[in-house]
């Protein structure tokens, strides 16, 4: 199988890799556009912050690519929120591949940015198959995509929010599935077999 991880400057691309080695899979980082498009799967990572990536993406002719992909295709954290149509972190409209906005945290919900293990429920996808509900999960972000028509798994941090979207053949989970075990580990597995 050719899995293509998408390279742009707000990777976390290293712990992605050894999660997809421990299942058998060698992984290409790449920014090529052909690449990118000839790929099985495409898994588009991140850790930083959104208008630097947008910008980036932009400038390298990734937005359109990424927008371009037919495959399924997973966004991991901040690949996940750039998927979205806005992020509130420094006011930047983001891919708009799903219909979702992308809000900072309330000072209500506690701590932020949220970091550690929280449980998912509601889980509504084949990236879930055989996944328990309630099953825990590692996240660290700041900004968090409300519930709507296109959650398929859900969980609570001062608030309710989407821990997974999915709209097409793009599939998105705000937690780090390559930091999460047996649990993440089987995600990244249901990915691969879609």
């Amino acid at each position: 199988m050719n899995v293509v991880i998408i390279k742009y400057n707000a990777g976390n691309i290293r712990s992605v890799i050894f999660a997809l080695e421990r299942i058998g899979i060698n992984a290409t980082v790449s920014d090529d556009p052909q690449v990118i498009k000839a790929a099985d799967k495409v898994i588009f990572p991140g850790v930083g912050e959104a208008s630097s990536a947008m910008l980036y993406l932009k400038e390298k002719g990734l937005d359109k690519v990424i927008c371009s992909l037919q495959q399924p295709t997973l966004g991991i954290c901040l690949g996940m929120q750039l998927l979205c149509s806005h992020s509130e972190e420094n006011d930047v409209d983001c891919l708009g591949l799903i219909p979702q906005k992308v809000k900072k945290f309330p000072a209500s919900a506690g701590k932020v940015p949220q970091i550690g293990w929280n449980d998912i429920s509601g889980l509504k996808s084949p990236i879930f198959a055989n996944i328990p509900e309630h099953s825990y999960v590692y996240f660290v972000h700041g900004y968090y995509a409300a519930y709507g028509a296109n959650t398929i798994a859900t969980t609570t941090y001062g608030l309710e929010y989407s821990a997974a979207l999915q709209k097409d053949n793009f599939y998105a989970v705000q937690f780090h599935p390559e930091k999460s075990g047996d649990i993440g580990q089987k995600i990244l597995e249901n990915f691969l077999n879609l």
